[in-house]
């Protein structure tokens, strides 16, 4: 194998562990951990109060949490072998990305995290916690319409209008879309 190209997978590496270390590791984390730190789990007071609440949080925390994660891994496998880019802003895919979880859901990553947000402040019965799920997620809302959707216009134009069209930004579509049903891409 030569030099140039196990320095580049190496350097590809780096690329998709830096995307995903600064973005969402620091959202799901780093800043949960320091709220935790600082406020402590269980401001409600739940697992003394109800002990089986303490079951019932663990199990959907729990689900939640992986489900979240099983959306983020695709998302990012899914950039990485077919959009051939990171999830970074800085190092965006060249290529839409129309497969996988993406033919029910136009930001499936952000669900992820969200799931993810969510299964942390339940399963530690956190206030403090689920203020910064519900923050996160309001900071998605706007930030993707206003900023990320019309730079995926720009760069993917029609094939992105389309896409966009079809299948929803927050809401899963329960029958996943073909693209093939639809008019071509522009």
């Amino acid at each position: 194998m030569p030099l140039n190209t196990s320095a580049g997978i190496a350097m590809e590496t780096w690329e998709h562990l830096r995307a995903i270390l600064l973005l969402p590791g620091i959202v799901t984390l780093v800043i949960p951990g320091v709220i935790v730190l600082l406020e402590g789990p269980d401001t409600f007071a739940l697992w003394e109060s109800y002990p089986a609440a303490g079951v019932v949080l663990t199990v959907l925390g729990g689900a939640l949490i992986c489900l979240g994660l099983v959306l983020m891994v695709a998302t990012i496998r899914l950039f990485m072998t077919v959009g051939k880019g990171t999830l970074a802003p800085w190092n965006p895919p060249p290529h839409l990305v129309v497969q996988g979880v993406y033919h029910h859901v136009r930001n499936p990553m952000i669900s992820g995290v969200c799931f993810v947000l969510l299964g942390e402040a339940v399963l530690a019965a956190s206030l403090p916690l689920l203020i910064w799920f519900v923050l996160a997620a309001l900071i998605n809302a706007i930030y993707i319409p206003l900023s990320e959707e019309p730079g995926l216009v720009k760069r993917f134009g029609g094939e992105y209008l389309t896409y966009k069209q079809n299948v929803p930004r927050w809401i899963p579509r329960l029958r996943q879309w073909d693209c093939q049903e639809t008019e071509p891409f522009p």
